[in-house]
């Protein structure tokens, strides 16, 4: 039932690029264009300035995006309420999901979803926490899927799953033929961890201050942005990573990998829902529901 033009148009907004909204929507830059003139030419004014490459919003434009949110939300909760009455599910559902859940957690749970809801059209993107929460403000995505313990007061957290950062060596590394090892002899140890913004980093600097330590007290070799990244890094290094024990427990039984414990250390956290506040409902709700139940 949407206007899918104003869906276009938000998408080209959000980005300021017509090229990230035909990647973000999977239609051609044409039809991305034609959609904006078409909305340009019924309006009978224009929404973007644009500057050789470069587009920013118009006063009307502005406008446009400012009512398209609402207008779109409508949409969406109508679809939703309407379907609901027949207990049939459909319309779009934007989720946004931080790297260690989307890789880890998410696929099979929306596996499941999709079958259950043929009809719901699901949009998953991933990136670390804060960039999640970022995209769930701007009104990029619908519902968001994050790790760490940093809370944004605009938005509401929902705790869906527990989780446990472990230190881990690959077998080739000396360290391997530990158990544990002390804090102490930890802060010497070269390590590689996920980067600035990343839920991972977050629960690990908290838990050094704990045992009144900092991260620029740590050896820290290299910040990579994912834990494959971390994983395929210790291959070839020396190093400890930093993981979720979701994203290692394969390796680990394999014996590709080893935990090494670090003595008084424990680095547990949550895996959170996030929501706009006042926009709670719809089918965000639904997949909260299925997926308490699913995990």
């Amino acid at each position: 039932m949407t206007d899918f033009r104003l869906k276009v148009f938000r998408s080209v907004a959000l980005n300021l690029s017509f090229t990230k909204a035909s990647q973000e929507l999977f239609i051609s830059q044409p039809a991305i264009s034609r959609h904006i003139q078409e909305l340009e030419s019924e309006f009978q004014t224009s929404l973007f300035n644009r500057m050789g490459n470069k587009i920013s919003l118009t006063k009307a434009g502005q406008l446009l995006l400012d009512r398209s949110e609402d207008i779109l939300n409508d949409y969406q909760r109508l679809d939703y309420e309407m379907n609901s009455l027949r207990q049939k599910y459909g319309g779009e559902l934007r989720i946004g999901a931080s790297t260690t859940i989307s890789q880890y957690v998410l696929p099979p749970v929306l596996a499941e979803f999709i079958k259950a809801y043929p009809a719901v059209s699901v949009l998953l993107i991933n990136g670390n926490s804060r960039e999640i929460e970022a995209a769930l403000q701007a009104g990029k995505i619908d519902l968001g899927l994050v790790e760490g313990i940093i809370r944004q007061p605009q938005l509401k957290y929902s705790t869906f799953l527990k989780d446990e950062l472990v230190p881990i060596v690959h077998a080739h590394n000396s360290l391997a033929s530990e158990d544990e090892i002390s804090i102490e002899r930890f802060s010497q140890v070269p390590l590689a961890l996920r980067e600035s913004g990343s839920g991972t980093l977050d629960v690990f600097v908290k838990e050094l201050e704990r045992h009144h330590l900092k991260l620029s007290s740590m050896n820290v070799m290299i910040y990579l942005g994912s834990t494959e990244s971390i994983k395929l890094f210790l291959e070839h290094s020396d190093c400890m990573g930093v993981v979720s024990i979701r994203s290692i427990s394969s390796e680990l039984y394999s014996g590709k990998f080893k935990v090494v414990d670090i003595d008084g250390l424990k680095m547990e956290r949550d895996f959170d829902f996030v929501q706009k506040r006042g926009e709670e409902g719809g089918l965000s709700e639904l997949f909260m529901r299925f997926a308490a139940k699913t995990i």
